[in-house]
Parts: structure tokens; sequence; C-alpha cells
């Protein structure tokens, strides 16, 4: 199976171009699944504290106008996450989309951060804490949405449930990069699967700078297999699932909890 992982700016002038290439990289490499970064199809409204209803509606409008475009990426699988209006709450929703079935929304993130430059508390509500696979027509997927994937026991039980690959779209900056490379690799460890992520690149609102950096982590030892830069923003490499189920089946794996 062909994974493509990506890094995408967040500048919204210079995302256009950047798709057009993804969508160039994707034909070439036969891609099977592409993973874009967390909500990459508008500016990153947390990075202030002052929360715009109306604003966080233009990105809803953003990214489902995009979705509409994945048909250019098929016959891949694309997944990511996106802002979603949930009744009266506002969700950062992870997603696959396949053609014909279009956008099939998964699992909301559950655990957000408030601070300077990532006030996601303030923004939006975390989900309902359902950490259920996505059986896509690739593979089996769990989702672990950027700050979600410090609470290492969910990717843990993503391996008992049978998952293939973690997914983990995120909005990191440059300067916290060698941690969550680190929780990539125990992510891939604890549940004996591919760890992919996808990052925002470009700056932020306050002068610093999104990391940038996709990753392919293999199921065994956490391997980096790959990771983007910004001379080669999309990776594509061919992985055997069959490793990944076998992970499962070793240590730390099997060890009973």
């Amino acid at each position: 199976m062909k994974l493509t992982v990506c890094e995408l700016p967040n500048e919204p002038d210079e995302l256009a171009s950047a798709w057009e290439r993804l969508v160039e990289h994707s034909d070439e490499s036969g891609s099977d699944l592409v993973l874009l970064p967390e909500m990459p199809f508008y500016r990153w409204l947390p990075q202030t504290d002052n929360v715009d209803p109306s604003e966080w509606e233009r990105a809803v409008n953003a990214h489902d106008e995009w979705i509409d475009r994945f048909d250019e990426l098929a016959p891949a699988t694309v997944v990511s996450s996106r802002p979603v209006v949930d009744g009266d709450a506002r969700r950062n929703m992870g997603f696959f989309w396949e053609p014909g079935t279009g956008a099939v929304d998964i699992h909301a993130k559950h655990y957000l951060p408030n601070e300077a430059g990532f006030w996601e508390a303030s923004w939006y509500q975390r989900g309902d804490g359902d950490f259920s696979i996505a059986h896509t027509s690739k593979a089996r997927i769990g989702f672990i949405i950027c700050t979600d994937l410090w609470f290492s026991s969910h990717a843990r039980d993503y391996g008992k449930q049978g998952a293939q690959i973690i997914v983990c779209p995120r909005a990191t900056r440059a300067s916290t990069l060698p941690k969550w490379l680190a929780g990539g690799q125990v992510a891939a460890v604890v549940s004996g699967t591919f760890c992919i992520s996808s990052n925002l690149s470009g700056t932020t609102a306050d002068g610093g700078h999104f990391a940038g950096v996709g990753w392919i982590a293999e199921p065994e030892e956490g391997e980096i297999l790959g990771q983007t830069c910004p001379k080669e923003p999309f990776l594509t490499m061919d992985v055997d699932l069959a490793v990944a189920d076998h992970a499962k089946t070793t240590y730390p794996r099997y060890v009973a909890d």
C-alpha cells in the first residue's frame, strides 16, 4: 500500500499551488492513501483567543469547497480533519474521503490545548471520546489528531482493535518537532501500526513557524522510515500492511495490561 504524507502551507495564497503539486505527486506515485494536515484549508484560527463564530463558519465553508476537489486525488483515500458545526457545538472532526462515498466523519479531537497560538479549547468543543477505528476500503485506520497523540493508551487500544495505520494530522510548531517525532514513534510501537503524520508549514501569526515534517513510522520498532522537508514536502512510501498485523503478536504489543 502506498502511503503519502505531506506538509502544506498555512498561508492561503500559497495553498493552491501546493495543492497542484500534491495532486501531481500523488498521481505520479500511485498513492493509495493521502494524509493531509489538521484543518488545512483555512488560516489557523486558534492562533488567537478572540473567538469569532463567523470566522469558524467561513472555515467550515472553505473546507467544504476543498473537499469537493478531492476527486483530483482519486482513487486515493484522503484523510484529514476539518472544522464542523455539530448542533450548538464547534468541533475539529477527523474524517476520511473515498470516491463514491464522500467524506465520512470518524473522530472529533478530544484533547484540546488552550495556550498562546493554540487556543483550541476556546474555539471549539472536545469530542465525545470515541476512538473507534475506521474501516476504509484500503486499511483499518485509527485517528489521533495532534494533541490526542500524547494520550498513548488510545494508540495501544487502536492496536487491540486491529488498526493497521494510525493517522496523526497536526498543526505543530518547529520548536517542538523532536518531541512530536518521538511521540509518533511511541504510538507506532505501542500499537503495532504504521503511524503517519502530516503537518502545516509556514509562518504563524505571531512570527513563529509551523514545523512541516510529515513522517511515516513503521510498526515493529517505531523507526521513522521517511519524513518531508521544505524541498520535498510530499513523501510516498510503499508499505506492507501485513507487517502491522504481525507486529501485534510481538513485544510489547502482546503483553497483557
